[in-house]
């Protein structure tokens, strides 16, 4: 029943959560635009941005797709 086993298995599939790994409730990130470095915060927003680990540019907070103005 090959067939029927790939059709249970893709059914499966799609009840499956698309949050995968570990990174806890996010409420944003810091974006780098000039490399699209992205680093995640699922803390408090600290008060300094970080540097870009690529380019040392200032990086910008952006909040959570859960909320508006979404990280992306």
């Amino acid at each position: 029943m090959g067939l029927t086993d790939t059709l249970v298995d893709m059914l499966a599939a799609s009840t499956e959560s698309p949050q995968r790994g570990d990174e806890g409730t996010l409420i944003g990130s810091f974006w780098c635009h000039d490399c699209n470095e992205r680093i995640p915060i699922s803390d408090e927003r600290p008060d300094d941005a970080p540097r870009c680990p690529n380019c040392d540019a200032a990086m910008e907070f952006e909040r959570s797709p859960s909320t508006t103005g979404c990280a992306c």
